[in-house]
């Protein structure tokens, strides 16, 4: 048995799997690779199937979303370390190596991540992650490489292996005895948050993610689930999940009530940018949480909560006021 398991979700992915899956299947001899559908209905499984038929296929009987595929379908793969990969993912060569190298020789280390660049615009970040996640006082996410929309061109400033907050879903890898453990994603979530939710878990158990420079992929960005009202309400929503979840019981009804009013704020801004459909998700996100407090509150574990999770207090006022533009410039802020 391999060590490793790629292990690619679909849904509805037909172009995506045709452009960036050849890529995977010839850059990963190391790894087992395998793809779960959430029941797509474009020919995209099939095609899988008729191309490259020593891919492990598991087919879902419903959409499950991110959190709800990964965790149905990881029961069907045996694995030491577990490499989920977006099929918007172009890989290089070698690009597992690294990472395997430090999961065996750092058994301390839980989760990792390789460096994410554009594949639209090489030379820089990609939003989703970049060089490793972190957040704000206020549970907002930011990234070695990308604070807030811009993202940094990529000179190998962010290339020495770092401990990280939050590694990307985008290209997650993690221990499958430490995935299960920690019982996996939060199935409510759906889709967003919930790498950073889980690493927030591990995060309070003293457990270690890392990013890894010495390895680097390209994300298209959006191509499998592109924004919408849609993405701002799951983004939202799961992210006043995640605070519930995981912060210190002393800081949360006060840092709840900080986040909220910097989502006002959002959804005042975007009314000025006249997306009101996007006021309109965040309004709903909120409702959704409220609905939901009670029973999440319920659902918090004993655990401890660390209150040093946070890089930074604010990064809308380190970035808009103090004109912090890059992650550099955050030391100390």
């Amino acid at each position: 048995m391999k060590s490793t398991a790629v292990v690619l979700l679909n849904f509805n992915g037909l172009q995506l799997v045709q452009t960036f899956l050849p890529k995977v299947f010839e850059y990963s001899p190391e790894a087992h690779i395998a793809l779960i559908d959430n029941q797509s209905t474009d020919g995209s499984l099939e095609w899988v199937k008729e191309n490259y038929p020593s891919i492990q296929c598991i087919e879902l009987e419903k959409n499950l979303g991110y959190a709800g595929g990964y965790n149905e379908g990881l029961k069907k793969i045996k694995a030491t370390y577990y490499c989920l990969l977006n099929t918007d993912i172009l890989v290089t060569e070698n690009w597992l190596t690294p990472l395997i190298n430090h999961f065996e020789n750092h058994p301390e280390t839980a989760v990792l991540q390789p460096h994410i660049l554009d594949q639209k615009k090489p030379s820089h970040f990609e939003y989703a992650g970049a060089a490793g996640g972190y957040i704000d006082a206020n549970g907002i996410p930011f990234c070695r490489g990308r604070i807030l929309n811009r993202c940094e061109a990529d000179q190998g400033q962010y290339n020495i292996t770092k401990q990280i907050f939050w590694a990307s879903g985008a290209c997650f890898l993690i221990r499958s005895d430490v995935f299960w453990k920690i019982e996996g994603f939060d199935d409510r979530f759906f889709a967003h948050q919930e790498e950073i939710d889980l690493c927030w878990r591990l995060f309070n158990k003293n457990l270690t993610v890392e990013s890894i420079g010495a390895s680097k992929v390209y994300h298209v960005g959006g191509a499998t689930l592109s924004p919408s009202p849609q993405k701002v309400f799951l983004n939202h929503r799961n992210s006043l999940y995640m605070m519930t979840k995981n912060l210190p019981e002393n800081q949360l009804y006060s840092t709840l009530f900080k986040r909220m009013c910097w989502d006002g704020l959002i959804g005042i801004a975007y009314l000025f940018q006249f997306k009101f459909l996007s006021t309109w998700a965040i309004i709903r996100a909120h409702k959704a949480f409220y609905l939901n407090f009670k029973f999440l509150k319920s659902r918090r574990d004993e655990s401890t909560k660390r209150d040093d999770y946070f890089y930074v207090k604010n990064i809308f006022w380190v970035y808009f006021v103090k004109r912090c533009l890059f992650f550099s410039d955050l030391k100390n802020k």
